[in-house]
């Protein structure tokens, strides 16, 4: 497969997309892509081996490939667990997997993997068109990328995206979790002032989140009952040169 094989839903009309994300700044796209492109995506993030835990502690991020994690005892995985939800409690706290991918168009070329692939088409001169439409703002030169999986106890906590220098004019997330329910957390939740939660979407299979930067929102934890695990592509759409 290649940048070539993705293809935005033909049904989708962009201006009136638009309209709709300026209500809020926000819009859940159903069926982005045609059915099949989605799936072949999917299926490759469910069979690679490479997977990194990540989790944060304050601006320092710490990264656990497999076979370190499977390596932690007992007593270790208990200290990680405490401290995480230690600093869940009052500040910005993560821990989920991910799956880089470069943001220089010549690596991921040079990589080709179908994650790779799909971060091309989404920096394609016609996806970034069909983006610049919904979302309006100035003109887009690339979107950044990773693959997420949020397993039972992933989660993110409240924030903006906003860092000085990166450009972001609006945040994505591909959604590819099959038949997800909303009992089983990982939902998308934006907040207003006071904490309340103004809207939340539930990350049904082959839907696109779009969403204006800076826009205070989290991932709510995933479910100790949950059967299966929260695959997305996510990033953001930037201005600037590309790199």
């Amino acid at each position: 497969m290649n940048s070539s094989s993705f293809r935005i839903n033909p049904a989708l009309d962009p201006e009136e997309l638009s309209r709709a994300f300026a209500m809020r700044r926000r819009l859940h796209i159903p069926s982005f892509l045609e059915p099949e492109c989605a799936g072949n995506l999917l299926e490759y993030l469910k069979g690679d081996p490479g997977w990194k835990l990540v989790v944060n502690s304050e601006d320092k991020l710490f990264e656990l490939d497999r076979p370190t994690q499977a390596s932690l005892t007992p007593e270790q995985q208990r200290q990680l667990d405490e401290a995480v939800h230690a600093k869940a409690r009052y500040g910005f706290q993560y821990r989920y997997e991910t799956l880089r991918v470069p943001d220089a168009e010549s690596e991921r070329i040079a990589r080709g993997t179908i994650l790779d692939d799909f971060a091309l088409f989404l920096s394609s001169d016609a996806t970034l068109a069909f983006l610049q439409t919904v979302i309006g703002g100035s003109d887009l030169a690339f979107a950044d990328a990773q693959a997420t999986a949020y397993g039972p106890g992933h989660f993110l906590t409240a924030h903006d995206d906003a860092v000085a220098g990166k450009n972001r004019q609006a945040a994505f997330v591909m959604n590819l979790s099959a038949d997800w329910s909303a009992d089983w957390g990982g939902m998308l939740a934006f907040h207003e002032p006071g904490n309340a939660i103004a809207e939340a979407f539930i990350p049904t299979f082959n839907s696109l989140n779009l969403f204006g930067v800076p826009q205070r929102h989290s991932v709510t934890m995933v479910t100790p009952f949950t059967p299966r695990r929260r695959y997305s592509v996510t990033g953001w759409l930037r201005t600037g040169p590309k790199p």
